[in-house]
């Protein structure tokens, strides 16, 4: 008995190679695209063990927790760390970077997250790479959870490490990633002794043997159901338009964050709408509400819906919309906030749903 997830044909290092320059122009870059086999932590990890050590001066911007566990790899590679920490209600700016600089000239590399989708805001990636290309840096950059929701333009930005995965905005497989890699990133992965080698973490094993090589030959064998699946989830971004999934997108975190506020109760984690990210909108609870039980309330009805707590210490305080991907619908983010209105009755609360599913629709238009 045939089957077709089992019973699939090898996949051909042509075909490999046809999904990277599918995923290169869905970035608009020239820069060479790495598809690691593996969820996207794989070249996030890689490609600073690649580019930092001792002799490394890290600025690493923390807005979520991402950025801490990127200080945490830079420490462990021997770079010396600059944190900069911003409250997770807001986003870092250009000024707060240039201002970094200026304290500390000997900054060489800078790591952002572009899209914290755990905590619902987003940063300036263009005006950022600005600042940093001036300082001649090297521009390390999570676009996760944006790519697909908002540009990502590592080519136009001055990103020389840009990291994507599919399971979010694009609608795709957790399973696999890509990084783009900017001459000057693969010089300095060369520089570093240091750098994995003959290591599954190794970016220059792939540039020495699959991309040096005219990419005829695969390291080992790939991930083939993970592969098709991100060949899939590109092909129907191309379909539809990557301006109009970054405009479905838009309007979702729109309408979750302007139905939240006719509901009443719930007040936007992000202050800003301009902080506030595409894929994700936070929302602080009321004062003796805990996040975490009104979360499980309101998915008692429908388990599937694309609501969660916040992690960790948010638990407490913060809950989340995730409109991305298939969910960055008006009747995803309708379904929340009826669920989240339901839940909020049974803790006594006076909320005006129809009023928010009102302001969704409003949104949307």
């Amino acid at each position: 008995m045939t089957h077709p997830f089992l019973d699939l044909t090898p996949l051909s290092a042509a075909r490999f190679a046809s999904i990277e320059d599918r995923v290169a122009r869905l970035l608009d870059t020239r820069q060479d695209v790495v598809i690691m086999q593996g969820e996207a932590l794989l070249p996030l990890e890689g490609a600073i063990r690649a580019t930092a050590g001792p002799g490394t001066t890290a600025l690493n911007v923390i807005t979520g927790p991402y950025g801490q566990t990127f200080g945490d790899w830079l420490r462990d590679c021997g770079a010396t760390v600059i944190d900069l920490a911003v409250p997770f209600h807001t986003a870092v700016t250009a000024e707060r970077i240039r201002a970094a600089f200026a304290e500390h000239p000997g900054i060489d590399f800078v790591s952002l997250v572009h899209a914290e989708a755990a905590t619902g805001n987003t940063n300036p990636v263009a005006e950022i790479g600005e600042v940093v290309r001036e300082h001649g840096a090297l521009f390390y950059l999570d676009a996760v959870a944006s790519v697909g929701a908002e540009p990502v333009l590592p080519d136009a930005w001055g990103v020389d490490l840009c990291v994507i995965g599919a399971q979010k905005a694009m609608g795709g497989p957790a399973g696999v990633s890509a990084v783009s890699v900017s001459e000057r990133a693969w010089a300095r992965m060369a520089a570093n002794p240091r750098a994995p080698r003959r290591s599954y973490l190794s970016l220059l094993d792939w540039k020495e043997r699959w991309i040096d090589g005219g990419r005829k030959a695969l390291l080992h064998a790939p991930a083939q159901l993970e592969m098709l699946a991100l060949e899939a989830c590109v092909e129907r971004i191309e379909e539809e338009g990557l301006d109009a999934v970054m405009s479905r997108h838009a309007r979702a975190a729109a309408g979750a964050r302007a139905g939240a506020a006719a509901l009443g109760v719930l007040e936007p984690y992000v202050h800003e709408a301009r902080d506030a990210a595409p894929v994700a909108t936070t929302l602080r609870t009321p004062s003796g509400i805990v996040a975490s039980e009104l979360v499980s309330r309101a998915l008692e009805a429908d388990p599937a819906l694309p609501l969660a707590a916040g992690g960790g210490a948010l638990a407490g305080e913060m809950i989340r919309v995730n409109h991305y991907g298939a969910d960055a619908t008006p009747g995803a983010v309708r379904s929340c906030l009826a669920a989240l209105g339901g839940a909020l009755a049974g803790k006594g609360l006076v909320v005006d749903l129809g009023a928010a599913l009102n302001a969704v629709e409003h949104a949307w238009r």
